[in-house]
């Protein structure tokens, strides 16, 4: 996949994600967040009020480390659609 179509496919799926409504799941957030910030090269500190939620973010980013902004992009995109396609 190139890199404009990739590009957009993950800008897609960042608006499905916020355009809904219902709430998500606390592990399917947690993912996401870490692999936005990977996509997006957004290594700025999670700024929650509470030191627990900050602390969950953290160790979503710690447990992404590893992977490639477009790796993160694909799979942002790989979990959005499988949440939609799975909830109920």
């Amino acid at each position: 996949m190139s890199g404009e179509k990739l590009n957009d496919k993950f800008l897609n799926a960042v608006e499905r994600i916020n355009n809904h409504t219902d709430p998500f799941p606390a592990d399917v957030l947690l993912k996401l967040y870490a692999y936005y910030k990977k996509a997006t090269n957004d290594y700025g500190r999670p700024s929650s009020r509470k030191p627990l939620i900050n602390a969950f973010k953290t160790n979503a980013l710690f447990q992404a480390k590893d992977i490639s902004q477009d790796e993160a992009k694909k799979k942002y995109i790989e979990l959005v659609n499988n949440y939609f396609l799975y909830r109920n």
